[in-house]
């Protein structure tokens, strides 16, 4: 009774017409943005970050997952249409959504995507709602030495699922964590690493960072490629799938949504992870495996319901623990401390509406993707043939405002043009980007807990191994490590990565 008593608060707090209007406005942007290829769920929300700052705490939570999920539709549509996956995990639904558009069946590939997500969406939805509350009582028993042991699981496993070389992601995650000791010293007060510059005493600003490394770079990125972009599905085939492809995708969905949703929770990469996973079962169980990347549905099915729960379930430990998942958690991180909102367990005590109403709205925003976006497919295609050198000056323009207007500092202006460079750089060099954004959100937070533990523990470090559940976090880190070395183990994970390039 109590879980649906939530859900009835989180459900009147995200159907108001305020929360609907953002929700609403969320969706179609991510979903906007999301569609340009190769700009993907993260550089979105990190470039649209700055506008709902100015809002209610509520209303701009919803509407950042609803970016989130708009985006992600959105990549799964220049997956399928273009062959070029808005992000890393829609690398997977263009192997056989770009085949299936091919053979002429693109509204088909397009409305299993749709159909795969919301069922998936919903699912995780309930997952959420099921498992959050008990694991945030958990959580109100964790100390300073806990937190400190659960970051660093969080940092390490970031490092094991990161594409390419361990050494460049740790070496990502160590920039990450320098960047985030730019500042103020949390206890003596000392400016620490501003080079003098009295407007960094705050720290690097959080959404220059991100949308420089994100944004900026993605569209520098994409700028020396070759802009020409084959739109296949012009004219869409019949957009609601046939009996027999209601029934191909049926079992997809049900494994992609479980895989999705334990795999979602994991730091660092659990969601690019879950969607390689997801495929690879769908290829050993099917009984035609020669069909998988010559249009199986299973493998659009599987894939895309597997994004979806993973993207919810990666809510739990945000919500739980005010620990950051994945780069777009970082991001959801970064704006409830803008906002004034302290991450972690006390959230769902200290403001109930604003815990279940973020869990409802996860419900709204899918159920917006189905009933707006499958009609608006049309839309999304004639957007498509906008040349990108026309977009991106107009990109380039709100991101600068949006950063500007933040702390209306001009420095933030220069920072973005310096991570932007950065970012570009780092993406030549095949470094992932994402275990530095991790780094630096959690950087701060890991200091201060070890910090305290320390002071705490009187300057003894066996303090962090007399107490079980942080003793339990450094042995399952210890074994992260241990395992991602291992030969067979750094093979597989090579394969798995090398496929989904």
């Amino acid at each position: 009774m109590e879980l649906l008593a939530n859900l009835a608060l989180g459900f009147a707090t995200a159907a108001s017409p305020e929360n609907l209007l953002f929700c609403l406005i969320g969706v179609i942007l991510g979903t906007l943005i999301g569609v340009l290829p190769g700009i993907g769920a993260t550089a979105t929300i990190a470039m649209l970050l700055p506008i709902t700052f100015q809002l209610e705490p509520v209303s701009s939570l919803i509407m950042l997952s609803g970016i989130y999920y708009g985006a992600q539709y959105g990549g799964s549509t220049t997956a399928i249409l273009i062959n070029m996956p808005g992000e890393s995990s829609s690398a997977v639904t263009a192997i056989d959504g770009y085949q299936m558009a091919r053979k002429g069946k693109a509204g088909t590939a397009l409305a299993v995507a749709a159909l795969g997500s919301f069922f998936a969406g919903t699912v995780a939805t309930l997952l959420v709602a099921i498992f959050a509350p008990p694991l945030t009582i958990i959580a109100l028993k964790f100390g300073a030495a806990e937190y400190f042991s659960l970051m660093l699981l969080g940092l390490i496993s970031a490092i094991a699922l990161a594409h390419g070389s361990i050494l460049k992601a740790l070496a990502m995650v160590v920039l990450g964590l320098l960047l985030g000791l730019v500042g103020t010293d949390i206890y003596s007060g000392t400016p620490r690493f501003n080079l003098g510059i009295t407007e960094y005493a705050d720290g690097l600003n959080f959404v220059a960072l991100a949308v420089g490394v994100f944004g900026i770079a993605e569209i520098l990125r994409n700028l020396e490629g070759d802009q020409d972009r084959t739109v296949l599905g012009t004219r869409l085939n019949s957009l609601f799938p046939s009996r027999e492809d209601l029934k191909a995708m049926a079992a997809p969905m049900l494994r992609g949504t479980a895989i999705g949703s334990a795999l979602g929770v994991l730091p660092g990469g659990g969601a690019i992870l879950a969607a390689f996973a997801s495929y690879t079962v769908e290829k050993r169980l099917s009984k035609t495996p020669e069909e998988f990347g010559r249009g199986a549905i299973a493998g659009v099915a599987g894939p895309e319901s597997t994004n979806n729960a993973s993207a919810q379930t990666s809510f739990i430990p945000l919500l739980t623990l005010g620990i950051p998942a994945n780069p777009v958690m970082a991001l959801m991180v970064g704006a409830m401390i803008i906002q004034g909102i302290v991450p972690g367990p006390n959230v769902a005590a200290e403001q109930p509406a604003l815990f279940w109403g973020i869990i409802a709205s996860m419900w709204i925003s899918n159920l917006m993707l189905v009933v707006l976006n499958l009609p608006m497919i049309g839309l999304w295609v004639k957007l498509l043939k906008v040349p990108y050198h026309v977009l991106f000056p107009i990109i380039m323009v709100f991101c600068s405002i949006g950063v500007y207007s933040v702390n209306s500092n001009v420095y933030d202006l220069y920072a973005v043009a310096f991570f932007g460079l950065l970012g570009y750089v780092l993406l030549k060099l095949k470094c992932e980007p994402a275990p530095l954004l991790l780094g630096f959100v959690l950087g701060p937070m890991l200091e201060e807990n070890l910090r305290r533990a320390m002071i705490l523990g009187r300057g003894d470090p066996m303090t962090f191994l007399t107490r079980p559940i942080s003793l339990t976090l450094l042995l399952v880190a210890v074994a992260v490590l241990v395992i991602v070395f291992l030969p067979q183990v750094r093979s597989k994970r090579a394969e798995v990565f090398v496929e989904g390039d």
